[in-house]
């Protein structure tokens, strides 16, 4: 008896398994459809912690106003802190602003700075960290948590495994992100896990001039142009 229990329960979850599929794709469509039509942006990272009088919000809001000057648009994961700067941002110099919320038990929730036609909501990291990769000519990393480090990491390995094409990868903040370089050299490379070229995949620095210097300098040389 506990063993006929136990089989019909498997066979349930095997069935909403198979129905989950059917939900990623619809944020996968739906994602698609939207995000297709809005042209070259930045996505920006960082926590959803920081407050609006913290320096790091000032400076993403600053940054993400002088990307949109310099001809993009700013794609966040839609929340507060960074994320809301960095809409913030987009949003009072005139740009494109992006907001690509994912449902969580706390701390998320969907900024005011959102272009209304541009807000998508998704339940699944993995489709949104898709579409962060597909639709960004460029990732700008300000200090964060695990989930900042996740969007990082998932760049950089798929950049340097070459399953996308390279894109400019900038961390702001040397004081923040100083230790994480230093060990990423010193342990990464000298154990030989990574190669030296690996290091270039990413620039470290302070202002927002320097994010867009490097963003522009990237597509003025290279050979690639951003996807729209």
């Amino acid at each position: 008896m506990r063993k006929e229990k136990h089989y019909k329960g498997w066979n349930e979850i095997k069935t909403n398994d198979s129905w989950a599929i059917f939900k990623i794709m619809g944020e996968f469509v739906n994602g698609y459809e939207k995000l297709s039509k809005i042209g070259p942006c930045v996505s920006i990272f960082g926590s959803a912690r920081t407050k609006p009088d913290h320096e790091y919000y000032k400076l993403a809001e600053e940054v993400a106003s002088k990307i949109v000057d310099s001809g993009y648009g700013v794609i966040t994961g839609g929340g507060p802190g960074i994320m809301e700067a960095g809409n913030k941002g987009a949003h009072i110099a005139g740009g494109t602003s992006v907001g690509l919320n994912i449902e969580l038990p706390f701390e998320q929730h969907d900024n005011p700075y959102i272009d209304s036609d541009k807000s998508l909501d998704f339940d699944y990291f993995f489709v949104r960290k898709v579409m962060f990769v597909k639709y960004s000519q460029g990732f700008v990393v300000m200090p964060g948590g695990f989930g900042t480090l996740d969007e990082l990491f998932e760049a950089i390995t798929l950049i340097q495994t070459h399953k996308i094409d390279t894109f400019p990868i900038v961390l702001v903040g040397t004081k923040f992100w100083g230790g994480l370089v230093d060990w990423i050299k010193n342990t990464l490379l000298t154990e030989g896990n990574i190669s030296p070229k690996d290091i270039d995949l990413i620039h470290v620095v302070d202002t927002a001039d320097e994010v867009v210097s490097i963003l522009n300098n990237f597509y003025e040389k290279s050979e690639l142009s951003p996807n729209f």
